[in-house]
């Protein structure tokens, strides 16, 4: 399969490869609310995007914290997300005696509806253009590291008196790479309910064999309810279930918050990616998988605990593995220095281009450094990320002169909770999981280097987290906030070794920040604001920034394709699913859960399961509603197929889709597999 991936791609887009962007007919484009493709859906499909129609669609969507998308799709307050999405939810509810993770979960009535743990939803208000604001005080002459120093103040400021005006959260986005500021203002909403969700067997069917592939036959969903002083609310905007589902050739949109693109990169800075980067991700999952995996081995409690990591482990390492294995094409990299080409022949300088190039040429291995101890590849555990918070929140409210990003004001709602949360931390998981960070650390730094000592201080690997995880006082929730009230100075004091490590390292983490900031980020913005510059002069804005987990709007077609001389349909429905278990005689992955070999006769076999379209997605996407002319959901998106695995440097149609549950099988499985009728009913108001 892997083969085949390489040869379709180059084939795929041998034909393309020389076409300039500005002239492409395909349906690329993740495209903001505020700027979206009204005259290009018009040109090739003959509909209006009225404002009712966007705004409509912005204030139905959701976007959930841990790192999908979503919709409100009742007046009572259901939002519809992925089952991958709620994993991680379900396994914070779960416990040894009740795995809803493997069983699902179905509340009867609202009373059974489960609150999850630490679930943050953010439904998009507004949207201001504030790049003159975030720029004010920097002038051409202005050092970038200066300017960056501007910025982030200007910043803080923006959202400070932003939130302290509407009272939303307030976050300002960078777009272009640095060529525009955008604030968002959102609605957000800290009491979600957990209320249904299918077996794992069921959401996945088909399992790691079939991620990133298509034909496919899941029900990748879930439901939960929000509420607002422990009542559900009652949202204005919300999307509503079209029970036909999709029809071969219709226009669809997605709506939701794509996570990252690289598209508008340079040449230098993709051909460091797909030599460094995407080759250093890939080792790191790699590790951690197998550690998952090892441990999930030696009981079936063990396998319950990590189920969550090992799915989400597994997926990144897939996708980075599709994203190298498409950078590996002469034709892509091709097709990325064309359009480079393309620009530059415009443009009025040449030297950002020339300034990124020298930034990854002389990078050596500062960026990987800077991964693993600043942006804690090495220590990829919660009780980490707990510990240096509190030790960042202490050095914060004792320095007012500047704040880290991530420690502004208008942020520490939301920081605060994650910090706070009451969810399972596993001790033994958590030693499983330093262990192989502390020797992946060790293997890429070597034992000599001064932070791989600092981190392991003179022990093995094994044995460095046993003694962090045996010593921590951070499982409890109370004990945190006790903590939180501490200085720097009382905290150094604090016998605890989860903590003392995080004090040990943080001299080092900011160093390597600033320097990364230094020759990295900042000269980095610099050049990309200057070639957005150039874009905006050769192209206006018709070119949309790449991805930011902000809300976005796509649009396709639902239609099929071929792969090696074979058509590919455009959907499977019900009686696929029974085919699939049956030829793989009903084994995992492939084996049917009870509830739904229990209720095959009750079935419309030619129901639709999954369908795909053309529409541009990527990771961060899941769980986002997929709407028709009519702004009716359709679907729900919840993955690629293998072609659509570049997506995040260059797109094409010719093969790459995204893929969807449709919602006939949702409406029928909630009647008639799940017993679940009254969502059904919900659902179809």
């Amino acid at each position: 399969m892997d083969r085949k991936f390489f040869l379709a791609l180059a084939l795929g887009l041998t034909a393309i490869a020389s076409i300039p962007a500005t002239v492409c007919k395909c349906d690329e484009g993740m495209f903001l609310f505020s700027n979206p493709p009204k005259e290009k859906v018009a040109q090739k499909y003959n509909f209006e995007i009225t404002q009712d129609w966007l705004d409509k669609a912005m204030l139905s969507a959701v976007r959930f914290n841990n790192g999908g998308s979503g919709g409100f799709v009742s007046s009572d307050g259901l939002v519809i997300t992925n089952h991958h999405i709620a994993d991680s939810t379900l396994a914070q509810l779960s416990t040894a005696q009740c795995d809803y993770l493997a069983k699902g979960f179905l509340a009867h009535n609202r009373s059974e509806e489960l609150k999850a743990p630490n679930l943050e939803l953010n439904c998009l208000q507004k949207i201001e253009d504030v790049t003159q604001k975030v720029n004010e005080g920097v002038t051409p002459k202005t050092p970038a590291s200066k300017a960056s120093e501007i910025r982030a103040k200007n910043i803080e400021r923006i959202e400070k008196e932003a939130k302290a005006e509407t009272g939303l959260r307030c976050d300002v986005v960078t777009l272009y790479q640095g060529g525009q500021y955008h604030l968002y203002s959102y609605k957000k909403y800290t009491d979600v309910r957990l209320v249904w969700a299918p077996e794992q067997a069921s959401a996945a069917f088909g399992g790691d064999a079939d991620n990133f592939e298509y034909p496919r036959t899941s029900l990748d969903a879930a439901l939960f309810r929000v509420y607002e002083n422990d009542q559900p609310v009652h949202p204005k905007n919300y999307f509503k279930i079209d029970p036909h589902g999709p029809q071969e050739g219709d226009l669809v949109f997605v709506v939701g918050h794509p996570g990252h693109t690289n598209r508008l990169e340079t040449y230098a800075q993709v051909d460091y990616r797909r030599n460094r980067a995407l080759p250093y991700n890939l080792a790191r999952c790699r590790t951690m998988e197998a550690a998952y995996q090892q441990f999930a081995q030696r009981s079936l409690e063990n396998a319950r605990r990590v189920n969550d990591d090992i799915h989400s482990v597994a997926n990144s390492r897939k996708a980075y593995t599709g994203m190298f294995k498409g950078l590996c094409s002469d034709e892509i990299m091709q097709r990325k220095q064309n359009m480079e080409d393309e620009l530059r022949q415009q443009a009025s300088q040449q030297k950002p281009w020339e300034d990124i190039a020298d930034i990854y040429a002389n990078l050596d291995n500062l960026e990987e450094t800077y991964s693993l101890l600043e942006g804690k590849d090495a220590y990829p555990s919660p009780l980490f990320s707990i510990a240096r918070h509190l030790v960042r929140l202490a050095q914060e409210k004792a320095d007012d002169k500047y704040h880290l990003p991530e420690y502004a004001p208008a942020k520490l709602d939301s920081l605060y909770r994650n910090i706070f949360s009451d969810y399972p931390i596993y001790s033994d998981v958590e030693k499983a999981r330093l262990s192989a960070s502390f020797s992946f650390l060790a293997e890429r730094l070597g034992l000599n280097n001064p932070d791989v000592k600092l981190v392991l201080q003179g022990q093995t690997p094994e044995d460095r987290a046993s003694q962090l995880i045996d010593g921590c006082q951070l499982f409890d929730p109370a004990q945190r906030e006790k903590l939180s009230k501490l200085s720097l100075q009382e905290l150094s004091q604090v016998n605890d070794p989860m903590i003392q490590l995080a004090i040990k390292v943080d001299e080092r983490s900011r160093q390597l920040r600033k320097l990364y900031s230094d020759k990295v980020k900042s000269p980095l913005t610099q050049a990309y604001t200057e070639i957005a510059q150039e874009r905006f002069k050769a192209y206006g804005d018709s070119v949309p920034p790449d991805a930011t987990f902000t809300l976005r709007l796509s649009y396709g077609v639902v239609k099929g394709y071929e792969d090696e001389e074979q058509k590919i349909p455009w959907s499977t429905n019900i009686g696929d699913l029974y085919r699939r278990a049956s030829e793989h005689q009903n084994t995992y992955p492939y084996k049917l859960a009870p509830s739904w070999e229990k209720a095959q006769k009750k079935l419309n076999m030619s129901a639709p399961v999954d369908f795909v379209a053309t529409s541009d997605t990527i990771g961060g996407n899941s769980g986002s509603p997929v709407i028709n002319k009519a702004g009716r959901m359709i679907g729900l998106n919840f993955d690629r197929n293998q072609f659509g695995m570049v997506r995040n440097f260059v797109y094409d149609e010719t093969k790459a889709r995204h893929i969807s549950v449709a919602t006939p099988v949702l409406l029928q499985a909630l009647r008639y597999v799940y017993g679940a009728d009254y969502l059904a009913e919900e659902l179809s108001k």
